[in-house]
């Protein structure tokens, strides 16, 4: 049986405060080569309790998702990045949904000089963050008020949104799986997801390329259901082929380095 070290236990800790680890800042902690960190970043993929990434390792997928707060600062410079793109493809005027996720909080963070928009929600960070501006429309879905990550779920947040038909729907996932389907951890919040999905005319996903590197177990549709796909950097090809024959138009934040900065 596999039994951590003490400093693979801190490492574990740490990801599970940040959501993810970094190789160099691990050995400048631990005063301890690189290498030494590799290794322990290895055993621990092995047993499958964290997933590396390139520099690092973040919290392996799973059937719970990481804590909110971690969430909030993973990728956070990729997330602002489209989020203000995904925001630029949103005219003055339009109704749109915004569901749950840090990454779709950006694009309201980024939709706050806009005017005229109708927004209907049920995450209310996404309400607290529109609520200053003045030539923006909010309305927050009914519901069970989730407190781990302020997201409103259930069958009466589905119905509700159900009533709608929108301009726009910007969404956010926890995962993208090599097939093009769209994962989730919440059975509930999948079903609002859904929702949302099935009554706007264009379907704007937000999903910064760790989605990629992850799963969950809840599937909440297919890459073929968007429109626009928004991310921080090129997908892989089997993503890109998938959209490619979809008609879903990938699009890469602008920020990029310069070899990911294709549009597919």
């Amino acid at each position: 049986m596999f039994t951590p070290t003490p400093r693979q236990n801190d490492i574990l800790g740490l990801a599970r405060l940040n959501g993810r680890v970094n190789v160099e800042e691990l050995a400048a902690k631990f005063d301890v080569t690189p290498q030494t960190i590799r290794k322990d970043l290895n055993d621990l993929c092995d047993q499958r309790l964290l997933t590396r990434t390139h520099g690092g390792a973040i919290l392996a997928s799973g059937v719970e998702n990481v804590a909110y707060e971690a969430r909030r600062h993973l990728a956070d410079t990729e997330k602002r990045r489209i989020g203000e793109h995904a925001a630029s493809l949103i005219s003055n005027g339009s109704s749109l949904f915004i569901n749950i996720g840090t990454t779709t909080e950006e694009v309201a963070r980024a939709l706050r000089g806009h005017e005229g928009l109708l927004v209907i929600t049920n995450n209310i960070h996404v309400a607290g963050i529109l609520l200053p501006s003045q030539r923006i429309d909010v309305i927050v879905a009914g519901g069970m008020l989730r407190r781990a990550d302020g997201g409103i779920v259930g069958e009466q947040a589905v119905d509700f949104m159900s009533q709608f038909k929108v301009d726009y729907a910007v969404i956010g996932v926890s995962a993208i799986d090599d097939d093009g389907s769209l994962l989730d951890f919440d059975y509930r919040e999948v079903r609002v997801a859904q929702a949302i999905i099935a009554n706007a005319r264009n379907v704007i996903l937000v999903a910064d390329s760790m989605k990629f590197e992850r799963t969950a177990p809840v599937r909440i549709g297919h890459l073929s259901e968007i429109n626009m796909f928004v991310t921080d950097r090129a997908p892989p090809e089997k993503i890109v082929e998938i959209c490619r024959h979809s008609g879903t138009t990938v699009a890469v934040a602008p920020g990029a380095p310069a070899e990911e900065s294709e549009t597919a």
